[in-house]
């Protein structure tokens, strides 16, 4: 047997008897030559499950990750984040064996945490670098991503995450079986004892209290290699068994056990010590208790209060500067002033200060106040306004200087402005608006305080009628007409009688108005409240006062001068205008009002009721932002499909009996391009349905009119789907379907006359009273208007109640026939305008010798040229600038003298023709008067006009 077999067991003496050869032995040997050698006495090797590798490599990222955590390194937390994925998805097998281990959803949990916090902390954002905030922002949403899968155990962790602390993170090591098991034998023979694997620590094993524990399984590591080394001279095959771990878990368990009593009872000594916890609310840490402005033993002086107030407001505007915590000192500032008695005038300056650092609590200007701040706003503001009424003696005014306030004896000076806050505040409300859903019960709550802002601004006029300056009224005036011009007044449209002793809104608006109109000494209020003004008094139908007020103040000349909000302004007032004109009856003046804000097709983005897309050029963030600011809150807009229906239908009653009266004009002009844009895409559908939209509904009732088929045009325009679009929205909806009836009736009676006058002799106007269901006054005034403007070419027979018609109109065949002329002498001028473009001022030779130039001089065939002029054939006679033709015998300056011709100034007289002054005559056709006209063929030209064939016609 070999030495290195001394010490053998009785298995292996047994085997060794019954004479059983040594070779399965020797990997054995082998291996316990390998183990004894110089290398590996310090550090043994050890062999780990699949488990503890992969669970490893999880707590190694999980390591770093909050190394990177406490310095707030996004970019690398996220960069862990991943490699926490991967490395998860590595343990992939071991975990569905095993279950999602408790110490990777504690970790995703705090994460989660973290990042919330991060998030939360918008001045810590506004500081970091791009990298870091480009990280967070990534971070935040592949977490939220990630967390998804493990919603069932991410809150089993929240609501109890204490329970499961004490369980192993990784279990104990498994036997290793050896790589070499040829047979039982040899595997019992080179089983070789291993060292516990170190469980994986999680955030308790890591604290610095767990030392102990470190430095007692550091000497027992020790004691047992020493005894290791000294019984290496002892090596028995109970040495290389697998030695049981069972007893030292559970001496692990023990001392887990003992250090967390010994922490429980240390922090019930210090609670003892301490007192009661007081828990605490997470997010921004609450102020328990007021700061101390002043020593106790400090005199409270007026002096003292300004040093104080000078120093609070030192740090306004810096960035480590806590604003809540500001606003809280000048509260406080104000509390020690009223116990000192200081007086008023030290307490409205205060209250200045308090107003002021609330509007700066928000540093960003195009976001609007929290609720809790907008309310401390009004609040603050109510109490400031009550001060100044109750303080006569108080003078305030935003040109006091600071070494003039006075705030120990009346009168007191104050360098301060409430009007400008209160402007403040009114734009702060319109931005809160802007910032909600329109269609949140959040818009609905903030509503909610318009009468107190309104009230707020009404308080102030109060005050400033007898202090202000005219230039303050104004402005003051302003913001209560922009407060009150878009509201309905229900009972004036009513009729009710008016309190005598309230002012109802028409009278305010009237005096608020006048006043602006009378001592205002700049353009754009003035404008603003005229605009105003007009938009009141239409949106109440009051028609005529608000058509002459804008017609006289001639707005629409100088309005492309003014800013954006003031040219929103006037859009808006034409499109209230136009409105009232519509539900007034004055079709033609609605569809002129309404007529450059439809036709652009971005009626949506000129009223500021919200942005289209650019088709050109996007919008860059910036150009969006100020257009977003301009946007006018929701309970202001105009209903757009009302407005576009309103349209559609002025121009149909307009368009449709013109087109009928000019159905064969060739140059017949358009009233409404839009409507023929709607009439053009329609045509061109191949299968018409019936009309479901309101534009539909609009098509089809304006084909029924051009067949003069007036009910099925009222019943595609008033019907229960356009009832409910459209029509119910108008406060006197039955007023309103009534005269779209009447107009559609008479609409429809003119356009049948325009469409079948040729075709009788007479009509009766009983028939066309009962056609159409007019009384007969109303068709006998619609034929006489008719007739006097000579749109009908016929005459009323009184006795007998009909129209004679006079057949003065062409036929059809005759009216093809003027138009083809029309166009084959339109296509020989611009003919004869190419050739003069082409030949230009230079000489055109022609096959017989002829000659022609423009404003130089002509030699035609056997002609001689001499100084500015021609002789021609058989001519004996020449002078300076003119032409002396066969048997000619009379010349004068400029002229010519043709066959048996007389001339005279500046013209030519051909073929027993005679001309006057700037003209051609030609074969018997005179022309006369007009210079620049061309009478060739019986055909006479004058100024501007064209008489053909024994017809003349004028242009339009």
């Amino acid at each position: 047997m070999s030495r290195f077999f001394r010490a053998g067991s009785e298995s292996e003496s047994e085997s060794e008897s019954s004479g059983e050869e040594l070779q399965p032995q020797r990997p054995a040997a082998t291996r316990a030559v390998f183990q004894m050698s110089d290398d590996e006495e310090d550090t043994k090797r050890v062999v780990r499950s699949e488990k503890d590798k992969r669970y490893e490599e999880i707590n190694n990222v999980i390591k770093q990750l909050k190394n990177h955590k406490k310095i707030k390194d996004m970019s690398n937390v996220l960069t862990d984040f991943e490699g926490l994925g991967k490395a998860y998805e590595k343990a992939r097998k071991v975990v569905d064996k095993e279950g999602i281990p408790r110490f990777y959803i504690r970790c995703l949990v705090e994460l989660e945490d973290f990042v919330n916090e991060c998030w939360e902390d918008k001045d810590w954002r506004k500081q970091i670098s791009k990298s870091n905030a480009r990280g967070l922002t990534t971070l935040r949403q592949k977490l939220k991503k990630y967390l998804r899968d493990f919603t069932d155990e991410v809150t089993k962790y929240r609501d109890n995450p204490d329970a499961g602390d004490d369980e192993e993170v990784a279990a104990p090591p498994k036997e290793v079986e050896s790589d070499e098991d040829e047979d039982e034998d040899d595997e019992d023979v080179s089983s070789i004892p291993r060292r516990p694997a170190k469980k994986m620590l999680d955030d308790d094993d890591m604290d610095s209290d767990d030392s102990d524990s470190w430095d007692s399984s550091t000497t027992e590591s020790e004691s047992d290699s020493g005894d290791e080394k000294l019984d290496t001279m002892k090596l028995t095959a109970e040495y290389f068994l697998k030695k049981t771990t069972e007893d030292e878990r559970l001496k692990r368990e023990e001392r887990k056990r003992e250090r967390k009593k010994e922490k429980e009872a240390k922090k019930k000594s210090k609670d003892d010590e301490d007192g009661e916890w007081q828990e605490v609310v997470g997010g921004v840490p609450l102020m328990t208790e007021k700061p101390k402005m002043f020593r106790k033993d400090e005199e409270i002086t007026h002096e003292a209060v300004l040093k104080k107030q000078t120093e609070i407001l030192s740090a306004r505007g810096k960035k480590s500067t806590d604003r809540s915590e500001q606003i809280e000192l000048f509260k406080e500032l104000l509390t020690v002033s009223d116990t000192a008695n200081l007086g008023p005038g030290i307490a409205v300056k205060i209250m200045f200060n308090i107003v002021s650092a609330i509007f700066d609590y928000n540093p960003n200007i195009a976001t609007c106040m929290r609720s809790e701040v907008w309310e401390s706003c009004l609040d603050n503001l109510q109490i400031l306004l009550d001060m100044l009424k109750e303080n006569d003696e108080i003078v305030i005014g935003e040109n006091i200087p600071d070494d003039t306030q006075i705030f120990d004896k009346a009168p007191y000076r104050v360098r301060g402005c409430i009007l400008t806050m209160v402007e403040r505040m009114d734009e702060e409300f319109t931005k809160m608006l802007q910032a909600c859903d329109a269609h949140s019960t959040e818009y609905v709550d903030r509503l909610k305080d318009e009468p107190r802002v309104a009230d707020l601004t009404k308080q102030l006029e109060k005050y400033l009628e007898t202090r202000a300056t005219t230039d303050e009224m104004c402005r003051v005036y302003l913001r209560r007409i922009e407060q009150t011009y878009y509201k309905f007044d229900y009972k004036a449209m009513e009729g009710v009688e008016p309190d005598p002793a309230e002012e109802n809104p028409e009278q305010m608006m009237d005096r608020l108005c006048k006043y602006i109109y009378a001592k205002d000494s700049t353009d754009r209020l003035r404008t603003r409240s005229m605009l105003c003004h007009i938009y009141h008094h239409a949106l109440h139908d009051r028609w005529y006062q608000a058509r002459d007020l804008m017609l006289m103040s001639h707005l629409q000349d100088t309005i492309h001068h003014s800013d954006v909000h003031t040219q929103i302004l006037y859009n808006r007032t034409l499109v209230q205008l136009g409105l009232c004109g519509f539900r007034r009856g004055f079709i033609r003046d609605a569809h002129n009002a309404l007529v450059d804000i439809q036709s652009s097709n971005r009626a949506k983005e000129l009223l500021a009721q919200g942005l289209l897309p650019q088709r050109q050029h996007e919008r860059s963030a910036e150009q969006e932002k100020i257009e977003k600011r301009r946007l006018l809150p929701y309970h202001k807009h105009i209903n757009l499909e009302l407005l576009e229906c309103v349209y559609l239908v002025s121009a149909m009653l307009l368009e449709i009996p013109y087109m009928a009266a000019h159905e064969l004009d060739v140059r017949r002009r358009m009233i409404s391009k839009n409507f023929h844009h709607v009439m053009k895409m329609s045509e061109r559908q191949n299968l018409t349905g019936p009309p479901e939209s309101m534009r539909e509904h609009v098509v089809a009732a304006s084909k029924s009119m051009k067949t003069g088929d007036w009910k099925a045009c009222k019943n595609f325009i008033i019907n229960e789907k356009m009832n409910a679009k459209v029509w119910d929205l108008f406060y006197h909806k039955d007023q309103v379907r009534d005269m779209i009836t009447n107009k559609i009736q008479e609409e429809s009676l003119r356009t049948y006359l325009f469409t079948y006058s040729s075709v009788y002799d007479s009509l009766s106007m009983d028939t066309l009273s009962e056609m159409f269901e007019l009384n007969k006054p109303v068709v006998h005034s619609i034929i006489s208007k008719m007739i006097i403007n000579e749109e009908l070419m016929a005459s009323l027979d009184e006795p007998t109640q009909t129209v004679v018609m006079h057949r003065t109109e062409p036929s059809r065949l005759q009216s093809l026939a003027l138009q083809l002329s029309e166009k084959v002498a339109t296509l020989v001028e611009n003919n004869e305008r190419i050739m003069e473009m082409k030949q230009g001022n230079f000489y055109f030779q022609k096959s017989n010798n002829q000659g022609y130039q423009q404003n130089q001089n002509w030699s035609r065939r056997d002609g001689d040229h001499q100084k500015g002029g021609w002789n021609r054939r058989d001519g004996d006679h020449h002078k300076q600038g003119g032409w002396n033709r066969r048997d000619g015998d009379h010349y004068k300056q400029g002229g010519w003298n043709r066959r048996d011709g007389d001339q005279k100034q500046g013209g030519w007289n051909r073929r027993d023709g005679d001309q006057k002054q700037g003209g051609w005559n030609r074969r018997d056709g005179d022309h006369k008067q007009g210079g620049g006209g061309w009478n060739r063929q019986d055909r006479d030209r004058g100024q501007n006009n064209w008489n053909r064939r024994g017809r003349q016609q004028r242009a339009y």
